[in-house]
């Protein structure tokens, strides 16, 4: 046999390198197997899962076809038709065993079983609860929708007025409930909401409790201040809140009613101005195009302008901006500012006189007009119900030293305000105010006659003694609301008042406004009002921000 037919013996390391050959070939074949169990497993898997699908499907299906409340609730159907609804407000004994259709918010829904659920309606802050139980043709499906609504959902709710057995004391209107026949989605809410309307509805900390537990002693959350204006849309959804808006609303209205029934005009005077012409830093700066503008501080200027052009009386409603850095519990960088200028034959005590007529008639007509408004308020904020009007219907009205004297009498150090240097301070406002509640028994009152040094320079000086001033401040519960006076009407006078304040009446921002006086103007006077002091002090709350639809503050541009 040749050498190269010789069988040959393999070297120990080529026989550790084959050796596991036959190895490789086995785990191959087992993974195949695995792979091919894994396969198998997920079809049956997938295929168990279409048939539960395909059965729940079809047991849905059947479920809807048995559906006797098919088409009494879910989306709410398109329809041209206008069906007619009730408000929470109108519904009354008359009502019982009527059928109704309201629109309105779900403060809570809650499934009591599986043949019972309950529903507390919310419209404009009042509740209303509604309930909804198995019975022909009311299925526990719809049972099952209703008993979970989102809270906050708007919806269209039809159904029968009846008589509780027992009054429902958790809601406003507790002497009946809307037994439910139809209920349809209109806005579906979010799970989650920033904040519970319910836990906005009572009365936020107060600034020293700001920051404490975050818990009442029951439990339940507290909303403060801030978290309340950061979500001011589900804030103002409150019952409060709503009371509070419509007194705002109120004061606008009867302060234009009283105004237009004078034979006041209604004006509107820009927000832009070209100069900061009734004081340099209070002003907020905007870019005009290639030019700086300015919001205005208020409409002085140009309802004096008016008065100038020959239209008597006239008053506007409108924004204000004070760029302030005041961050207290009663001021704010924009208000809604009330403002009037009238003129007078005699003396500037016509336009007093009448300006403290129109407070007494708004402050009287809130109290009649309001008072549900009123008792609403008054079970959060307790002084809403108790402001005091003056008994005879005329304001009191005292001059600026017979509050210093009161003051004093005191025993407050009045020495800067009897040198006629200073105003009061807001402590000094507030302890007056005090004192003339308890010995004239009113919350309303006026001071005439302010130093000269402590009016703007458009106000006409006393002509009998030139320390003090033909201005007057309004007061609500010992807090200013409203500053007026008689107004320069002469040219010179006017120029000679603008140099002693250290102004000068050439500059260019100041043109337009003197030239109205160089052409003639009559005397006249005027003031302007804080609408949202007036709520604020009115319903005795404790911040005014509570008193404005979106604040504005340093500390706060948004919502």
């Amino acid at each position: 046999m040749a050498d190269s037919e010789l069988p040959t013996r393999p070297k120990p390391e080529e026989t550790k390198e084959a050796a596991p050959a036959p190895a490789e070939g086995g785990d191959s074949k087992n993974a195949s197997k695995n792979a091919l169990k894994k396969a198998a497993k997920e079809k049956a898997k997938a295929e168990k899962a279409a048939a539960r699908a395909a059965q729940e499907k079809a047991q849905a299906a059947a479920a809807d076809a048995n559906d006797t409340a098919k088409g009494l609730y879910g989306p709410i159907p398109e329809t041209k038709d206008v069906i007619p609804t009730t408000r929470f407000s109108e519904l009354s004994e008359e009502h019982y065993e009527k059928e109704v259709t309201v629109v309105a918010r779900v403060d809570n829904a809650r499934v009591q079983s599986a043949k019972l659920a309950f529903l507390m309606l919310r419209q404009q802050g009042q509740k209303v609860q509604a309930v909804i139980a198995a019975a022909e043709p009311i299925s526990r499906q719809m049972i099952k929708f209703t008993g979970g609504l989102n809270v906050n959902s708007i919806v269209q709710v039809t159904g029968i007025v009846k008589k509780p057995e027992i009054p429902i004391s958790s809601a406003s209107i507790s002497h009946l409930e809307l037994h439910i026949r139809k209920v349809y989605m209109i806005s579906e809410a979010a799970q989650m909401l920033p904040m519970q309307v319910k836990d906005a509805e009572r009365p936020p900390p107060t600034e020293a409790e700001e920051g404490q537990s975050q818990v009442d002693a029951e439990g339940a959350p507290i909303v403060t201040l801030k978290t309340r204006l950061d979500n001011r849309t589900l804030d103002l959804q409150t019952e409060t809140s709503q009371a509070i808006t419509w007194i705002s609303s109120g004061v606008a209205q009867l302060f234009s009613e009283y105004m237009i029934k004078s034979g006041s005009r209604w004006i509107f005077t820009p927000k832009l101005v070209g100069a900061a012409t009734e004081g340099g830093s209070n002003v907020f700066e905007v870019k005009y195009f290639k030019r700086n503008a300015y919001l205005a501080q208020s409409p002085q200027l140009y309802k004096q302008m008016c008065i100038a052009g020959d239209m008597e009386n006239v008053f506007e409603i409108a924004p204000v901006f004070r760029a302030e850095d005041s961050n207290t519990h009663r001021h704010l960088t924009e208000f809604a500012g009330l403002d009037f200028e009238k003129t007078f034959q005699s003396h500037y005590h016509e336009v007093l006189d009448f300006a403290e007529d129109l407070l007494v008639f708004i402050l009287t007509q809130l109290k009649e007009r309001y008072a549900s408004q009123i008792a609403i308020i008054q079970k959060s904020y307790p002084k809403a119900g108790d402001f005091r009007l003056p008994k005879d219907g005329k304001a009191l009205r005292l001059n600026y030293m017979d509050g210093v004297a009161l003051l004093k009498e005191a025993g407050v150090d009045m020495s800067e305000q009897e040198r006629f240097e200073n105003d009061f301070t807001t402590a000094m406002e507030k302890q007056l105010g005090h004192i003339i509640r308890e010995k004239y028994d009113t919350d309303f009152y006026v001071l005439d006659k302010f130093p000269m040094a402590v009016r703007p320079f458009y106000t006409k000086a006393d002509p009998n003694d030139s320390r003090f001033s033909n201005s007057y401040d309004f007061f609500m519960r010992g807090e200013e609301i409203m500053s007026g006076a008689q107004r320069i009407n002469d040219i010179k006078e006017l120029e000679a008042s603008m140099r002693a304040k250290g102004m000068d009446p050439t500059h260019e921002g100041f043109e337009d406004y003197l030239n109205a006086f160089r052409q003639g103007c009559p005397p006249h006077a005027g003031g302007g009002l804080g609408m949202n002091r007036i709520v604020m002090f009115f319903l005795g709350l404790p911040n005014v921000r509570l008193a404005s639809l979106f604040p504005r503050d340093p500390q706060r541009l948004r919502p």
